[in-house]
């Protein structure tokens, strides 16, 4: 099993999320969202440097909207040039990083409670690289038991078959600009939505939030 990764240090690792700036508990919600094309504008040879980044419009107040509706939002991201060694781990930790700082430069509550990466290059099927859900299923797994303990430290992450018992994401959306996030939504069983990777989450927020 490869797993997916987080920027840096163990998957398993303690996560305190921001509060949601919602009146009420969290009901279990997930907003999935690709990065690329959805949140910040996406290129043929990846985003290599944080000097390459460019939110794209509204992003950071989709995001907003969403956690004010909410929902808790993660990233999960295909990242193979991390394991086709053309950058590092810390590089593409960087690149996280000053997307979550110019969300927030746009929206207080634009908040990326967890971020996902799958460095695995396409050859080597790994179940996290989308269109495979590893990544999906782990961040659901990885939410929840940081919802009740920022610890993890009962945190045993299951995939596929193993993971039984598996709640339901029937108010769940992924968000991305692919086919690969079209069936790695269906293979994870939440609603996909395709978006327009010049318009990225600002272009269906409106059908999310109804």
């Amino acid at each position: 099993m490869l797993p997916p990764q987080r920027d840096s240090g163990k998957l398993e690792r303690p996560l305190v999320m921001h509060p949601l700036p919602y009146e009420g508990e969290w009901d279990g919600r997930i907003a999935y969202l690709d990065r690329d094309g959805v949140i910040n504008r996406g290129f043929e040879d990846y985003v290599n440097t944080v000097d390459e980044i460019e939110i794209l419009p509204l992003a950071a107040t989709s995001i907003g909207e969403l956690r004010r509706s909410g929902f808790r939002v993660c990233v999960v991201t295909n990242q193979s040039p991390v394991g086709r060694g053309l950058w590092t781990r810390d590089n593409l930790a960087s690149i996280h990083t000053e997307i979550r700082r110019l969300l927030l430069l746009e929206d207080k509550d634009a908040h990326l409670d967890l971020i996902l990466h799958s460095p695995y290059a396409p050859w080597e099927n790994s179940w996290a690289r989308k269109p495979n859900p590893g990544m999906l299923e782990a961040s659901r797994q990885i939410m929840e038991t940081a919802h009740s303990d920022p610890s993890l430290s009962d945190l045993t992450i299951l995939y596929g078959p193993d993971w039984k018992d598996r709640p339901s994401e029937q108010d769940s959306v992924m968000v991305g600009d692919r086919d690969v996030d079209m069936r790695a939504s269906d293979a994870f069983g939440v609603t996909g939505i395709r978006c327009n990777p010049d318009d990225g989450i600002s272009g269906v927020i409106d059908s999310i939030l109804g």
